[in-house]
């Protein structure tokens, strides 16, 4: 592909950005998307309609935790994104006003005993910093003075409500660690479930800890931009029912891009996956050969961003043109709290 952004840019009114979800969850718009056709909407109750019997559904149970923080060092202001564990237990970061930290430095919480200390500072706003407690202890510090770090584009002036605690979360969610939700699990309903399970439609979870550069659009040039890394694991039964589910012809179904992504970081040529543990910076855009992943459930995504090229890749550029600017003149809502598409593989 070249490295020209036009393709992946378009403008978007600022009231089709989704501040709260549908309600129910599932009476959001399912745009069903299929290379060469028309799109065609329908309600995201309706996705077992589109699903065949034997079919494999795979969803990320990874959960989110609250990752924004507000720390002190000396008289300065420091406010913290946590992005992402690290494998010695130190976390990476995204810090404002970071620029005068150096190692060792000691971050305070308020009142809080927890403090956290510096070990690196990378440059361009990015930490690592080692709290002073793990575990449950720390999942206590961070319900305790932790804030969930929402989309900028959800505008909360006054910062996350309580009803976010609930909206921004999975029917899924099972392993805490995302600083952002899959957001396409978001519309998914225990009626869904039933029905999927109605109609010979199994299910399988991976996790994928969603980092905070996950909505980045790309600033500079598609060959220079850099993917954050995130930690994700496929466990052995996943694995297996994704062979099993090939071997007899059935498809692979994602909820979201954070599902694709692991799926198509663990493999093969194939599209047998073992199992996988690790980080991914897997960056999915047109030219990329899907292993895989058949079918793609997904919400519609930022302009110039790296999950408008990765859905671009898998249906099509021109498809996903189209079917944005449908969305667009039919008042369809986008990102984390709007509306859903489904997706069909170009061949």
């Amino acid at each position: 592909m070249t490295d020209d952004l036009a393709p992946f840019d378009f403008e978007l009114p600022r009231d089709h950005i989704a501040t709260e979800p549908a309600r129910p969850r599932d009476s959001a718009t399912l745009l069903h998307v299929r290379p060469g056709m028309a799109p065609d909407p329908h309600m995201v109750r309706e996705l077992p309609d589109f699903l065949r019997e034997g079919d494999l559904l795979i969803a990320n149970n990874t959960a989110v935790i609250r990752a924004q923080l507000a720390a002190t060092r000396g008289e300065a202001k420091i406010g913290l994104t946590l992005d992402r564990i690290l494998a010695d237990g130190s976390w990476h970061a995204l810090a404002r006003n970071s620029r005068k930290l150096k190692p060792q430095d000691i971050l305070h919480f308020g009142d809080d005993p927890v403090t956290a200390t510096v070990v690196e500072n990378e440059g361009d706003g990015a930490v690592s910093i080692r709290f002073s407690v793990e575990g449950e202890a720390f999942d206590a510090f961070l319900e305790r003075v932790g804030a969930l770090a929402l989309p900028p584009y959800i505008e909360r002036p006054f910062g996350p409500t309580k009803q976010d605690d609930t909206d921004y979360r999975t029917i899924f969610s099972q392993y805490r660690g995302a600083v952002a939700a899959p957001t396409a699990g978001l519309h998914f309903t225990p009626e869904m479930l039933a029905a999927l399970d109605a109609k010979g439609i199994q299910r399988r979870t991976l996790t994928l800890h969603v980092g905070a550069g996950t909505f980045l659009p790309v600033r500079s040039t598609i060959a220079e931009h850099k993917m954050h890394a995130e930690w994700g694991e496929i466990d052995a039964g996943t694995a297996a029912a994704i062979n099993e589910t090939r071997a007899r012809g059935g498809r692979i179904v994602a909820v979201g891009t954070t599902s694709l992504r692991l799926l198509e970081s663990a493999a093969r040529d194939d599209g047998t996956v073992a199992p996988w543990r690790g980080e991914t910076s897997i960056f999915i855009k047109p030219g990329y050969r899907f292993k895989a992943v058949d079918v793609l459930m997904t919400n519609f995504h930022l302009p110039r961003s790296t999950l408008f090229m990765l859905v671009c890749a898998f249906s099509g550029t021109e498809t996903m043109r189209e079917a944005y600017a449908y969305a667009i003149a039919n008042g369809l809502r986008f990102y984390s709290y709007g509306d859903a598409c489904l997706l069909e593989r170009a061949p």
